[in-house]
């Protein structure tokens, strides 16, 4: 496995003048991950955090609900890279794997593996309804957790090519923060690190890209209640957000918001009240 990034030699042209550097590059590489060593998927990753992207993308895929159902997890010996992962679950013998994937996916789309994006929306929407009517943060809590995205962000200092994603209180603390080339790879790093934490759903999710109906599924599965890009939502984004009863957040840049969905949950003030006794 290699590092995050490497160098490479590039030649820049600017107002007429020429000059050759060397530039730090964000390094993508394949990641297949099998399950009870059969071929579940493969997709490209920055190198770094498998562990936390198995455990995040199998509980999404619902393969998964807990650290519990993953009896052991370990690089395959039988290849010459740490480029391959085996995830051993505790679930009885013959008992058929719930997830949907088995096909290749590609770092900018998650849902390029899945046998069929219906199957997805199907799962989704009918299993993970957001019901955390208590949760509320307020718009300047979003700011500073995205914030603190961009302050955790090393990787794409160095290479402007990585995406970003990090889980925070409701006060806008970022608890975790991660960094892949895929957006929902980043998504589902942050994820499996609460999974192996056996930690309580995050009430914020903040990325630094748009926000895809993947992004929505996988939010929603893990019980988070506020989701924040700093782009656009795709369509079917919006409607999966909808109906899921999640709070989806687009535009989130600087002291501007747009709230796109159950907007009940972002309130001035919210994240400064004092809790209810």
């Amino acid at each position: 496995m290699a590092g995050r990034s490497a160098r490479r030699p590039v030649t820049r042209y600017r107002a007429g003048e020429v000059d050759r550097r060397v530039d730090t590059l964000a390094v993508e590489e394949p990641l297949e991950i099998r399950v009870d060593g059969e071929p579940f998927t493969l997709t490209m990753r920055t190198p770094g955090d498998d562990v936390e992207l198995a455990h995040g993308l199998l509980r999404s895929e619902g393969v998964i609900t807990s650290r519990e159902d993953v009896q052991v997890m370990r690089y395959c010996s039988d290849t010459t890279t740490l480029n391959v992962l085996d995830v051993a679950l505790t679930r009885a013998p013959g008992v058929p794997l719930s997830g949907q994937r088995n096909l290749a996916s590609y770092g900018g789309c998650g849902l390029c593996g899945s046998s069929t994006i219906d199957a997805v929306a199907e799962r989704v929407l009918l299993g993970s309804r957001v019901e955390h009517a208590d949760v509320e943060v307020e718009p300047a809590a979003i700011t500073r957790a995205l914030d603190g995205l961009r302050e955790a962000q090393t990787l794409f200092a160095k290479t402007g090519g990585v995406h970003g994603a990090a889980v925070a209180s409701a006060q806008g603390e970022v608890l975790h923060a991660r960094e892949d080339v895929g957006r929902h790879n980043a998504v589902d790093k942050v994820l499996g690190r609460l999974v192996l934490d056996e930690a309580p759903p995050a009430p914020l999710l903040v990325v630094s890209s748009r926000a895809s109906f993947e992004i929505v599924a996988k939010a929603a599965v893990a019980g988070v209640s506020v989701l924040a890009c700093v782009s656009a939502p795709s369509s079917l984004a919006a409607d999966a957000a909808d109906q899921l009863g999640l709070t989806l957040v687009a535009f989130a840049r600087d002291d501007r918001l747009t709230v796109v969905t159950s907007p009940e949950r972002v309130r001035q003030g919210a994240a400064d009240a004092p809790a209810a006794s």
